[in-house]
């Protein structure tokens, strides 16, 4: 009996621990990103640096402002958004109450697989077909618009597989209830099931949005890559995440801090937008 609440207690303890180990690692990343990162915001200027729109680390004196990052991050994920949430929400809904069992057996295995892919190749497939095709809008096919779409893409599995996870977790006396009050079946599943799934559907829209703004290497190959304000949906622009792969290899100093300052503007953009759809799910509630 001894020997059995011995390994009750080790068992809690290595539980503890493996449930610590997430929870440890954000605090270590916090510390390094804000101690490296919040001083040269600090010193350079928050308005500098936040509303800056010069990104210019070679010249004297150097200039760092990301204000052209920031509206390139906010552009391509709204795009992002547009593309990938819509679509796959439906798509959700299709194979949960429409589709029909022999074509689920191929969809769903291929869904699986879209999450499987490797991003670099999800970037590769856009340089060779999204950007020669997006030029028929104008530019060189390398742009906000590729980008979104690519990322919308991207998106599908995420969304498509928590919510679809989300809807068959509703009871169903939902649905079996509406149709006994004389309710259709499309009726039934748009108003009644699919507003009942919202909850995990939210969070199938976060995990989806924190997938397009943390996007790294798809988008180098397919948005231009300029720290410019973008002007337009055809025209190229550069992201906070390629802002940093780009530079951080050679970067040294002063710059490298730029950098390390950018991701610590990119984990508070992320913060308060999990934090507003956490408030969106606890009013719901």
């Amino acid at each position: 009996m001894n020997k059995q609440k011995v390994l009750e207690k080790s068992m809690e303890g290595v539980f503890l621990i493996s449930a610590l180990m997430s929870v440890i690692a954000i605090i270590v990343i916090c510390i390094f990103m804000f101690i490296n990162g919040v001083p040269f915001i600090f010193k350079y200027g928050i308005s500098n640096f936040l509303l800056g729109t010069d990104w210019s680390p070679s010249n004297v004196p150097a200039s760092y402002g990301i204000l052209p990052m920031i509206l390139g991050s906010f552009a391509i994920t709204l795009g992002a958004i547009i593309v990938g949430v819509p679509t796959g929400i439906f798509t959700a809904v299709f194979l949960t109450h429409f589709c029909p069992d022999w074509l689920y057996r191929f969809l769903k295995p291929a869904v699986s697989l879209m999450a499987a892919i490797p991003s670099i190749v999800y970037g590769f497939f856009g340089l060779q077909l999204l950007v020669p095709a997006m030029r028929i809008f104008g530019g060189n096919g390398m742009s906000i618009l590729t980008a979104s779409i690519l990322l919308g893409i991207m998106i599908l599995p995420t969304v498509i597989t928590l919510s679809e996870s989300s809807i068959r977790a509703v009871p169903s006396v939902y649905y079996n209830g509406s149709v006994a009050l004389g309710a259709t079946h499309e009726r039934t599943v748009m108003r009644v099931v699919l507003p009942a799934a919202k909850s995990g559907v939210i969070s199938s829209i976060i995990l989806g949005i924190g997938r397009a703004i943390g996007e790294t290497m798809a988008v180098i190959l397919v948005a231009g890559n300029q720290p410019l304000i973008p002007r337009g949906l055809t025209k190229g622009v550069r992201t906070m995440t390629t802002n940093i792969v780009l530079e951080m290899a050679y970067a040294a100093g002063e710059h490298r801090d730029a950098l390390i300052a950018t991701a610590v503007v990119l984990f508070i953009f992320i913060l308060i937008i999990n934090g507003i759809f956490a408030y969106i799910k606890r009013r719901d509630r």
